[in-house]
This record gives C-alpha cells, structure tokens and sequence, in this order.
C-alpha cells in the first residue's frame, strides 16, 4: 500500500503543494504586517512622471521664447565618426 500512495503522493504534489504554499505564504505576509505595523507601501509615482514633473519646475523660471538657433545648436555638437572623410565647409 505504501509504494502506491508515494507514487499518488508524487505524481500530484504540484497540484498539492502550489495552493498551499499559496496560502502559506499570504497568511505569513499578513501576519508579518500585522506584528511589525508598518503600512504597506503605496503607489509611487513612476520615473517617467517625476521626471517630466522636474522639467516642468525647471521651465517654471525660463522664458519659452528665448531658444538656441539651430546653428548654435550644431555648433556644439560633436563630429560623427562617419564624416571623418568628408570635406570640411569652409
């Protein structure tokens, strides 16, 4: 009778040990809540909204219309590896 119940035990212990493991495991979530006290932690705001909120205040102080020219802008940048071999405008 034994080699019969290992082989039961072993062909659906997934099927045993997942939902308890399940349960385990929520039940220690909240009992660990419970005995520390500490809030669960809420919803941040995600990178891609304090970064767009950082830009914003930065924009707060500036003046939209005072804009770099696309030249000024060109200007700075550095030199592509592939234009190397071209000319240089004079």
């Amino acid at each position: 009778m034994w080699p019969v119940m290992w082989t039961v035990m072993r062909t659906y212990a997934p099927y045993v040990t997942f939902p308890v493991a399940f349960v385990v495991g929520a039940v220690g979530y909240h009992l660990e809540w419970f005995l520390t006290g500490t809030p669960k932690p809420q919803v941040e705001t995600s990178i891609l909204e304090k970064r767009e909120e950082r830009k914003l205040q930065e924009q707060l102080g500036k003046d939209g219309t005072q804009v770099l020219s696309l030249k000024e802008k060109l200007e700075f940048t550095p030199k592509a590896a592939l234009n190397r071999n071209r000319p240089e405008k004079s």
